[in-house]
């Protein structure tokens, strides 16, 4: 399962999301004998790309949440 394709997290991905979309256009027998399979495979690919960098994003700043949260209680304890 992909994100939404066209909003401003995949702005990264526009150019080869705009190329399936145009392959797309060409009509259903395009898309139904596999004309459009290697616009697809690389739009997935763009995506779990930015899907990594995202998630490696977020677990450091999870990291550095936990740091703190855990500085905190520390102080708490010692004040304690």
């Amino acid at each position: 399962m992909h994100p939404h394709l066209h909003t401003k997290d995949n702005r990264g991905c526009e150019e080869v999301m705009a190329i399936l979309d145009e392959c797309h256009a060409r009509g259903f027998m395009v898309k139904l004998f596999g004309g459009c399979n290697e616009a697809k495979q690389n739009v997935n690919f763009c995506l779990r790309a930015e899907r990594l960098e995202r998630q490696a994003k977020n677990r450091e700043a999870a990291k550095k949440e936990r740091a703190r949260i855990k500085a905190l209680w520390n102080e708490i304890d010692e004040n304690s």
